[in-house]
């Protein structure tokens, strides 16, 4: 099969020139005052000095990374716990916006992994144009200043992580088979202060059709472990403990399928398949417990405990650790809901925090080693972000509000519905709906934007949406939000349904959704468009290429659309257990919803922005580029901007997260019937 676009996914000048042209252009066509008000509404939000800071505890600080208009790249500072309470008082330990002046370095802050117990020094990755490839420097949090000849490890997609004070467990690259397939390291190892990096011992070695090799360690006093882990495809990781002494290694005997956690003496699993113990079958979606020392030498069926056992339309959505016990956030009907288990009898307790109808609930330790405080955090489409703090027990949840997020749309008017559509093979798909009354009765049809992504067992729940909503709803349009097969809005079975052969149900899943919003008089075809970025890309591109009298636009992110070459660019490798292995058997499926195969010359499709960035070293621009040369060869509405920083996020900062928005708003603005 010859690919005549196989050029666009070089790196080289004359690409560089191919992408800035159409980039250019799609910049100047767009440019003007509709334009500019959207840019400018979109990034004083963005860059707003007021946003709601969340933090992490170590020690007496809380730990926090912040952006606003006079440091766009930001600061990572702190403030004690009992001022982040009451009135925060931030200490700046590092500008990131003057290191990438003073080293001449596009930086965007990683994140930074503190040194137990004393907390007095760091491990801060440093992304280099917000690429997932990291730098990581060793940081002396008291002084304010890199370590001199302290931990380094050169750009690479990997991690470090403390041990002790004078070790670290370091996952990269090594040099060439280092590297699995899928770009990710094969190898991880123990390095010692003062020693050479290439005499560091290889704790795992994987094998190259592998995703990645990693390690942790858990600090918890008194029952501190390493542990090394083998993710042999995107599901299925071998979690291994290892001797501090002796590097030699035990393996769990859990299910590799599963979600891995430690509370003390206890293993935490969430199952992604049925798991057959001595006859007894605990079925995918279940969270359960099981003492450790069983987790090593082999579980009985009888110790085995059940937190949580999912049904028809309730889903685990989330677990954390706590000194005590855990907590954990439940989907039903994808409304949020929470619970507490205590260690030993974990005797579950249902907790009732005070949320609005569709609103959604994330709860965290706050010191999981210390206690069971925890971190509350509450948000809806026309809710402001809410951070609470308190404890959680088996007599409930009880919390203090910290502080909100300020408003920043006026949602007067505006209400907040969830509907089911009805998909090909009789599948009820449910969807919110964001917008005023009158649209969402269907009394007065407005521009609707229809968002979905459908993969990797991700859910889509609500959240604020205060760019959107300045920029969209505040002008009359709807915004709609689908929860596909794919996703994991009801657990594994509603992800495994659309995985390879299966993909095709999630573009029918949200085709029903589109010519529902139609049916009901939310709006029209010319005014509907859908946008995705990523996995949702490719739910885009198969829109488009599928479905395309049921859009007027369409806004394609950073995606997939060539399913014969993605497993040979980048991190693509890593993704054929989702979509299958297009150089075997597997393309009679894959090309079907490959995007890039499937445009044909004689018909007729609704325009289209495709968006992504020269940086992106996960989804290889090269899938937008040759779709866009294709388009345009055969004579179709396409617009292109390729943005040359931001990695997979699109955008490095806020300034330029503001104009990509404003892009999109102005090109439906322009594409949508009115």
């Amino acid at each position: 099969m010859t690919d005549a676009h196989l050029w666009l996914e070089e790196f080289n000048d004359e690409t560089l020139a191919w992408a800035s042209k159409r980039s250019d252009a799609t910049i100047e066509s767009h440019a003007g005052p509709e334009f500019d008000s959207r840019e400018k509404a979109v990034y004083d939000i963005l860059s707003a000095k007021d946003k709601l800071d969340l933090g992490t505890l170590r020690g007496q600080y809380i730990y926090n990374f912040h952006t606003d208009l006079e440091h766009p790249r930001g600061l990572w500072r702190r403030t004690l716990l009992e001022d982040y309470l009451t009135t925060p008082q931030w200490e700046t330990l590092l500008d990131i916006d003057q290191l990438g002046k003073d080293e001449n370095e596009s930086w965007v802050f990683g994140g930074a992994q503190l040194r137990r117990p004393d907390f007095t020094r760091a491990l801060i990755s440093l992304k280099p144009g917000g690429t997932d490839a990291n730098v990581v420097r060793e940081f002396d949090v008291e002084k304010k200043e890199f370590v001199e000849d302290g931990f380094y490890s050169p750009a690479s997609k990997g991690s470090l992580q403390w041990t002790t004070d004078d070790s670290v467990l370091i996952a990269r690259d090594f040099g060439e088979g280092t590297l699995t397939n899928s770009g990710y390291p094969r190898t991880v190892r123990l390095w010692k202060r003062g020693t050479a990096l290439e005499d560091a011992p290889i704790i795992l070695e994987g094998e190259a059709e592998d995703i990645l090799v990693g390690a942790s360690h858990d600090f918890t006093v008194g029952y501190e472990r390493t542990f090394a882990v083998r993710a042999t495809d995107f599901r299925d990781t071998i979690v291994y403990e290892v001797d501090g002494e002796t590097l030699e290694l035990t393996e769990l005997k859990v299910p590799h399928s599963a979600s891995v956690g430690t509370v003390k003496d206890w293993v935490v699993l969430e199952l992604r398949y049925d798991w057959n113990v001595d006859g007894t079958v605990f079925p995918a979606g279940s969270l359960l417990t099981l003492p450790y020392e069983e987790a090593l030498n082999g579980p009985r069926a009888e110790s085995i405990t059940t937190l949580f056992t999912p049904t028809a339309t309730a889903s685990l959505s989330s677990m954390a650790e706590l000194a005590s016990g855990v907590v954990f956030t439940t989907l039903d009907n994808v409304r949020s809901r929470a619970y507490f288990a205590p260690i030993g009898t974990w005797s579950v307790t249902e907790l009732h925090p005070d949320l609005g109808e569709f609103d959604s609930i994330g709860i965290t330790a706050v010191d999981q080693e210390k206690g069971d405080d925890v971190w509350v955090v509450t948000t809806g489409f026309l809710t402001p972000t809410t951070l609470l703090h308190g404890t959680a027990s088996q007599d409930g949840l009880e919390v203090k509000k910290v502080r909100s997020a300020p408003e920043r749309f006026n949602a007067d008017g505006m209400v907040v519905r969830q509907e089911w559509a009805t998909s090909k093979d009789g599948t009820k798909i449910p969807y919110f709906l964001v917008g005023s009354e009158q649209a969402l009765s269907g009394q007065h049809p407005a521009r609707t934007l229809l968002d979905g992504y459908g993969g990797f067992e991700i859910s889509n729940i609500p959240g604020y949406i205060g760019t959107y909503g300045k920029a969209w709803l505040e002008d009359g349009g709807v915004y709609a939000l689908a929860n596909i097969r794919g996703g994991g809005e009801f657990g594994p079975a509603w992800h495994q349904q659309a995985q390879k052969e299966g993909r095709h149900l999630a573009y029918e899943d949200f085709a029903a959704v589109a010519q529902h919003l139609v049916e009901t008089g939310v709006t029209t075809v010319d005014q509907l468009a859908a946008t995705g970025g990523s996995n949702g890309g490719l739910l885009i591109g198969n829109m488009y290429t599928t479905y395309p009298e049921l859009f007027g636009a369409l806004i394609c992110r950073v995606p997939l659309l060539d399913m014969k070459r993605f497993s040979h660019l980048l991190a693509g490798a890593s993704w054929m257990d989702e979509y299958g292995n297009p150089d075997t058997g597997d393309w009679e499926f894959l090309q079907n919803y490959s995007p890039y195969h499937n445009v044909k010359e004689d018909r007729t499709y609704p325009p289209i922005l495709v968006t992504t960035s020269t940086r992106d070293d996960r989804v290889h621009p090269g899938h937008a580029r040759k779709f866009v040369a294709l388009l345009e060869e055969q004579g179709h509405d396409v617009t292109y901007f390729e943005n040359t920083e931001g990695g997979h996020a699109g955008a490095a900062d806020a300034k330029q997260s503001a104009r990509s928005l404003a892009l999109i708003f102005t090109f439906l603005d322009e594409k949508l019937a009115k």
